[in-house]
């Protein structure tokens, strides 16, 4: 080899070497740094989440049968009630409204009108009495007489009946009386204060006892002060707060798709864990409520009911707020993969493997699904890594590398 082709070699050759390796470093294709996730096996579930509210199934309210001041109230909520035993409230009776003078005259009016019968109701019995003393001693008269045949049966018949006349008409006198006695006793009533009127029976209140129906725990006084209510005002509620319920409002699209029987699993009640529950009623009515956004709503009841033991949730109570999950589908230990890794490849679902480093897609077909992830029946198979959310410089045959 000449030496002048040596030298040029020795001169060239490095810098060529060192402008190759500048330019394969320059050009050559850089690994996408990504999130992966290993595909195993577990259990999925499909539900349904909303927030809903305790209450006691059975809640009885305690009203005023009758109009009157009730006395203050001195049971408070929490406080055990027997049916029939416990008294909850007292009323008094309303005080009458004050007499005009014309109305007033007019009842003194009845008192002297009802006096004056009453007056002469006793000369009607003062004359029955003489009367009958005197067909009495008549009688007498003529029972001796006939016992020596001194007159005839027609007269001591007709003696007989004219004592029996005399009986009834006293008795007939004696009911008059008693009559007239309580027109002046109702025609006082009008004008007799209600305090006389306790006063006069010896009586501190003339109260009617408001008795609980039921044996429970109060749950709300409703109307605690002394004051006038009328018939019918709600006092308390009651009821057994060991037999609580759960109440979901759903909306409509979801609730079709609930029945009973489903299971529940109760969430941030309180509580460590989440409470076993099953959906007893899906109410068939449906109402519109609106929303925080205002925005109209149509939602449907659904009522679930508590399946753990009493002692577990004990320390709730009515109107609690909770989080309620209704299980629609759920299977036991399949192979999953999160939704994050799916993306749809024209009218197929799919993910991106990455093998040796490198990024394969891979179409799958899934079975039950939720928002975080999807049961996979073919395509991948167990401690697979794929691609969590793939991006744009994620496609076939691209280099891949694991974000630390």
């Amino acid at each position: 080899m000449p030496a002048n082709l040596t030298r040029r070699l020795l001169f060239w050759g490095p810098a060529g070497l060192a402008v190759a390796t500048a330019l394969f470093v320059l050009f050559r294709p850089e690994a996408v740094l990504v999130d992966l996730a290993t595909i195993a096996h577990g259990d999925i579930a499909w539900s349904v989440a909303e927030e809903g509210k305790t209450r006691v199934k059975e809640v009885f309210v305690v009203s005023a049968p009758t109009p009157g001041l009730m006395r203050r109230i001195e049971i408070h909520a929490g406080d055990p009630v027997s049916a029939g035993t416990t008294v909850v409230a007292q009323i008094e009776p309303s005080d009458p409204s004050l007499l005009d003078a014309r109305t007033e005259a007019e009842a003194q009016a009845a008192v002297r009108a009802a006096e004056a019968n009453q007056r002469f109701a006793t000369a009607a019995v003062q004359r029955a009495e003489a009367e009958l003393d005197f067909a009495r001693a008549e009688l007498k008269r003529y029972e001796q007489l006939a016992e020596r045949d001194s007159i005839s049966a027609n007269e001591l018949e007709a003696t007989q009946r004219r004592a029996r006349i005399a009986a009834a008409a006293l008795r007939e006198a004696e009911a008059g009386l008693r009559a007239r006695s309580s027109e002046l006793e109702q025609a006082q009533a009008r004008l007799m204060e209600p305090a006389a009127a306790r006063a006069r029976r010896g009586e501190d209140c003339d109260c009617v006892e408001v008795h609980s129906p039921v044996s429970g725990t109060v749950l709300q006084v409703l109307n605690e002060s002394e004051g006038v209510v009328t018939a019918g005002t709600p006092l308390i509620e009651v009821g057994d707060p060991r037999q609580l319920e759960i109440v979901v409002d759903l909306l409509s699209a979801d609730a079709v798709r609930v029945e009973a029987g489903q299971r529940v699993l109760v969430e941030a009640w309180g509580g460590e864990g989440a409470l076993e529950a099953v959906v007893r009623r899906v109410e068939p009515f449906g109402f519109t409520k609106i929303s925080a956004l205002r925005i109209e709503e149509q939602r449907v009841r659904v009522l679930i009911e508590l399946l753990d033991p009493v002692k577990r949730w004990q320390r709730l109570g009515h109107g609690y707020r909770v989080q309620a999950r209704i299980i629609l589908a759920e299977q036991k230990d399949v192979l999953k993969v999160p939704h994050a890794a799916l993306f749809r490849d024209g009218d197929r679902w799919a993910v991106f493997v990455m093998e040796d480093g490198t990024a394969r897609l891979r179409h799958v077909e899934l079975g039950l699904q939720n928002a975080i992830e999807a049961e996979v029946v073919d395509g991948l198979s167990e401690g697979e890594p794929v691609v969590m959310q793939p991006g744009d410089r994620v496609s076939e045959g691209a280099l891949l590398r694991q974000r630390a």
